[in-house]
């Protein structure tokens, strides 16, 4: 601050906002983006176009909606490249203005001059070439009816020069009190030009703030492995781009290689490391028919694979994808600094101006040089940036560490909502279990045998990709049951399956389907009972209208299930397991992991109206699943998260995808909105207290009581932090 100073010029107010919105702040791309590129900006998402340029709404440059894996530094490098031209340039101009304060010296005429020429000429560069993109863009806001950052650089900048340009050219037009010993009145060359070298310094910090947001995005993406390894149809090896594999195509994966592609193993056994993508430090051993993703490590053994999903299909694509939608969507919380932005640039402005009018009608002589020094410095040190940026960083931060973590948010709704759930509604099969049953006992009804009845069964289920059918399939040919044809086959919702074989009318399911078909249950219904007893699923065979017999299907619980539900009870969440099983085996289940409600029996189309029924109840409900029969309710819950072991339409449906299908990860996700959401409230508090606290002391509230001035200069060095220091408190969220 300075002390009543002589010549009255407070200097520059750095908008570092101005720098954010230069050009590339956030995710860099590699190379120049191909064409047909989209970009889009870091605080409008909602702006997008194709190729390059500059938001018509803050003026910020516009990056590409997907990055890359390298980080391309160009416009960094420019950026350094214009502050330190513009810093040697507006050195010796400081010196040449304030060397005769510091020192008590005096000029002759002729020095004072020459020196006067020497500043217009040293910032003549800084002012016409390194801020001239602020003109550009703070123009490009007024004439789309949305002022910007750069509208008030702009203004400070050029109020400044001009001002400076006239009392060299023109003294004679000032009044008396403005001239000096030398006839000369006092110039601020040095203000406009401290100010736009002092801005760009902010960008240059902020530029290397903001590609450290997209720092996961960029570790995903160099995950993948850059060549993939083909096995010709001789049986010879290739080596190929990634990008020129197709479905069907097979690839050979040796110890210490990443996965190519997502697909199936069909020749050879080995150990994966999949820690990449789901945080599980275990190697998983696979062989042939097992799924494995691409960008995981094959550890021991050499295996030959055949591609199922590559290039933009590809798990790790799909993730890429959901983080970078992720990272672009707007939370509800930024409505608050939406709605604060519209009208702050214009009563800034506004401000300036009464802050001009009442030094030059009230303020001490000379009136002017107070006014014109005090209205620049409200124009400095005002930074919307830092409120624009408040929640958008933060949430590019969360959604890069969620996928560090293992869970995928869809928008950055997800983030802010999670916090406030209090009801978790999960699935059984596949969620609160490893979603992979197998078969444990056969139990039939005079005369059928167990490998006859198995034998049917299977054959009414092998079409079907249900993990119940499968299990019943893999039970029979471990048995080596012959197969058997099945004709008229249909599936009836929520019930099973039917079909015939040698005019023989087969039905498989529960025990609604039984009493279609006319079959009674009731002679097996204790060996029954004492299998949903111990967590079991059992299905009935019906042949002809009698039943047959019962198949039970162990769904062994996930290791990580008990723990994950303690924590998320003693988190404050209540738990209700919402299932199609039979009442017995979902309470034996449920009675195992301690949950609050079960709902069983449910039909695929209740599961949604069970949600909306909770809902209204005033519950905040989250819905875990990995289905299709979970979709509408996945869809309808506050928060749908869905297992990423689970179904494509499933994770479609869910605002929350947890990779491994591990429910640990819910509590992660709550720990990570909560976090994420008090950052968010800091970097508003801090932008709003920023502004609130700077903008009068520029005015000069101060100074009546104290004599103390807010010099443009040290505005602009200020203003050059605000937004860094938005940025690096949202950085702190990749350490939860």
């Amino acid at each position: 601050m300075n002390h009543d100073p002589a010549g009255v010029k407070p200097n520059a107010h750095a908008d570092h906002c101005a720098h954010s919105a230069q050009r590339g702040h956030g995710v860099a791309i590699a190379k120049p983006a191909a064409a047909g590129t989209v970009y889009t900006c870091p605080m409008h998402p909602e702006i997008r176009q194709t190729g390059p340029g500059s938001c018509p709404i803050c003026g910020m440059a516009l990056e590409p909606v997907m990055p890359t894996a390298i980080e391309d530094d160009s416009e960094l490098r420019a950026v350094k490249k214009k502050f330190w031209i513009s810093a040697a340039l507006s050195i010796p101009v400081v010196v040449i203005a304030m060397l005769p304060h510091l020192l008590d010296m005096h000029w002759s005429d002729a020095v004072a001059a020459v020196l006067r020429y020497a500043e217009l000429l040293l910032t003549a560069p800084v002012i016409l070439w390194a801020a001239a993109d602020y003109y550009r863009r703070g123009w490009r806001g007024v004439v789309n009816r949305s002022p910007n950052m750069y509208t008030l650089i702009g203004l400070g900048v050029l109020v400044s020069y001009i001002f400076s340009l006239f009392a060299t050219f023109a003294p004679s037009a000032f009044p008396p009190e403005m001239r000096d010993a030398h006839g000369m009145v006092g110039v601020y060359f040095e203000v406009a030009a401290v100010i736009v070298a002092l801005v760009l310094l902010g960008e240059w910090l902020e530029l290397g703030a903001r590609g450290r947001t997209s720092l996961a995005i960029r570790q995903l993406l160099g995950l993948a492995p850059k060549t993939a390894r083909r096995v010709r149809a001789d049986g010879s090896d290739e080596d190929v781009a990634l990008d020129a594999l197709l479905v069907g195509d097979r690839v050979r994966v040796r110890p210490g290689e990443k996965v190519p592609v997502d697909g199936r193993i069909v020749d050879g056994r080995s150990t994966f490391d999949e820690s990449m993508l789901t945080g599980e430090p275990l190697p998983v051993d696979k062989g042939p028919g097992d799924r494995v993703v691409g960008a995981t490590l094959n550890q021991t053994g050499s295996v030959v694979v055949t591609a199922e999903r590559v290039g933009a299909d590809s798990f790790l694509s799909q993730i890429v994808t959901l983080v970078a939608q992720a990272q672009r969507s707007r939370a509800p919380l930024q409505r608050l600094a939406d709605v604060v932005s519209k009208w702050f640039v214009p009563a800034v402005v506004v401000i300036a101006v009464a802050t001009f009018l009442a030094w030059w009608f009230a303020g001490p002589e000379p009136r002017l040089a107070y006014a014109l020094v005090n209205a620049v410095a409200v124009l400095i040190i005002a930074c919307p940036c830092a409120l624009g940026l408040a929640t958008p960083i933060s949430i590019m931060v969360a959604s890069g560490r969620g996928a560090q973590l293992g869970v995928l948010f869809r928008d950055a709704e997800a983030i802010e909502s999670l916090r406030e759930i209090d009801t978790l509604v999960v699935d059984k099969t596949g969620t609160l279990t490893v979603g992979k049953p197998a078969l444990h006992q056969v139990l039939t009804v005079a005369p059928w045998s167990e490998d006859e009845m198995l034998g049917l069964a299977a054959a009414l289920e092998k079409s079907s990709e249900h993990p119940l059918a499968r299990a019943i399939v893999a039970g029979a040919a471990q048995r080596k049951i012959a197969s058997v044809n099945v004709e008229d086959f249909q599936s009836v919702t929520g019930k099973g399956v039917t079909g015939s074989h040698v005019n023989r009318k087969l039905a498989l399911g529960n025990a609604a389907l039984m009493k279609d078909v006319g079959a009674s249950v009731e002679s097996l219904q204790v060996e029954v009972d004492a299998q949903r007893a111990s967590g079991r699923t059992v299905m009935f065979v019906a042949v002809d209208g009698k039943l047959a017999g019962a198949i039970a299907v162990g769904d062994p619980i996930k290791d990580t299930t008990p723990s994950a539900l303690k924590a998320l009870r003693a988190d404050g969440l209540r738990i209700v397991m919402l299932t199609g099983d039979a009442r017995g085996t979902a309470e034996a289940v449920a009675s195992s992991l301690e949950i609050d409600e079960v709902i069983a029996e449910v039909q695929p189309a209740d599961k949604a109206r069970i949600v909306e029924k909770l809902q209204n109840e005033g519950r905040k409900v989250a819905m875990a699943g990995d289905g299709i029969n979970d979709a509408p309710a996945l869809a309808r819950a506050q928060v749908g998260i869905a297992m990423g072991t689970g179904t494509d339409i499933a994770m479609e449906s869910a605002q929350v995808t947890l990779v491994k299908g591990d429910l640990n990860g819910i509590v992660r996700a709550r720990h990570l909105s909560r976090a994420t959401v008090r950052n968010i409230w800091q970097n508003l508090g801090f932008a709003f207290g920023y502004n609130a606290l700077g903008i009068p002391i520029a005015a000069g509230v101060l100074y009546p009581a104290t004599g103390l001035l807010l010099s443009p200069m040290i505005a602009a060095l200020a203003m050059s932090f605000s937004s860094v220091s938005v940025i690096s408190n949202s950085l702190r969220l990749r350490g939860k």
